[in-house]
């Protein structure tokens, strides 16, 4: 697992737009590839997912859909986009916030290992073969078949931990 020296760009001001342009880029490439379609609902959630860092939940989606958008979207159809966006691996869920959040390695298979900032909820997602293979270790050595590896971490991201008052945005 690689060491990082500077702050996540979840906690770096950046432009988000291009966050959300390299997501749907690769997502419209990905759904073309597996033969399957990107509505343009389907399109509109991970878009909604990737307009910042922090996870968000369905019903956030479904608000920013009505008053974003003037759409009048039903849960079901909002959790009909984002079971798609999972199983075609372009978000994440979060289960110890139930939300959900944009993966930054679509298309290559790999575990969801995040570090959750408990003040301004910027989730980031790791890349961790050296951890994964500590955890396959681990769980041979008990007897245990693994079939699907989440790690949810909480802590304070670098920017919270420098001044409660800096610039890393508060929910």
């Amino acid at each position: 697992m690689s060491t990082q020296s500077s702050p996540p760009i979840g906690c770096e001001p950046h432009n988000h737009q291009h966050c959300i342009d390299g997501a749907l880029l690769t997502a419209q490439q990905q759904c073309a590839a597996n033969g399957v379609r990107l509505t343009p609902l389907r399109e509109r959630v991970l878009e909604l997912v990737w307009q910042n860092h922090k996870p968000l939940g369905a019903y956030d989606i479904l608000a920013r859909l009505s008053q974003e958008d003037g759409r009048k979207s039903a849960p079901p159809t909002v959790y009909r986009a984002l079971e798609f966006l999972l199983e075609q691996g372009l978000v994440h869920r979060i289960a110890s916030l139930n939300a959900y959040i944009g993966c930054p390695f679509p298309g290559q298979p790999h575990h969801g290992y995040f570090l959750i900032c408990e003040l301004c909820l910027v989730a980031i997602e790791l890349e961790g073969e050296l951890l994964q293979s500590h955890i396959n270790t681990l769980a041979t050595d008990n007897g245990f078949k693994l079939r699907h590896t989440i790690l949810e971490v909480s802590g304070l991201c670098p920017t919270c931990q420098l001044d409660e008052d800096s610039t890393c945005p508060r929910p």
